[in-house]
């Protein structure tokens, strides 16, 4: 009788899709590494190598300039707003408050704004740069 087995079983990778995912996940990373923007100014340097997600981010100049996601606010404000941004946020507890005070900023300033999240009970981190 003549029957052929016709199940043959193909031994190749097809990579198209798995190229699209890894073009897709670069353009996600290049997107999203670009909506944190630092003001280009001296920041303290420090040895650590720490990353964390930045949800609230206050820059701090030296003469106690305060800025809310890029935006300038008043001190007297500040208090207000991040609260408010809590209460719109859909999960409150995975909100972090960056802090990006200039080098030679008074420390004042940055306690002013660690007391802020304390207060809220949101985590607080502080910006450097990394020493060379």
């Amino acid at each position: 009788m003549g029957l052929k087995n016709r199940n043959k079983v193909s031994a190749e990778f097809s990579m198209s899709s798995l190229t699209d995912i890894i073009f897709l996940l670069l353009i996600f990373f290049m997107l999203t590494s670009s909506l944190v923007v630092i003001d280009p100014f001296d920041l303290p340097k420090s040895d650590s190598r720490v990353a964390a997600d930045t949800s609230l981010m206050v820059a701090i100049r030296n003469d106690g300039r305060h800025a809310l996601n890029g935006e300038d606010i008043a001190v007297s404000r500040l208090g207000a707003a991040i609260q408010q941004m809590v209460k719109e946020s859909s999960d409150p507890s995975l909100i972090t408050v960056t802090i990006v005070a200039e080098t030679g900023t008074s420390f004042d300033y940055v306690v002013n704004v660690m007391d802020i999240a304390a207060r809220l009970k949101l985590k607080a981190i502080i910006a450097t740069q990394p020493r060379s």
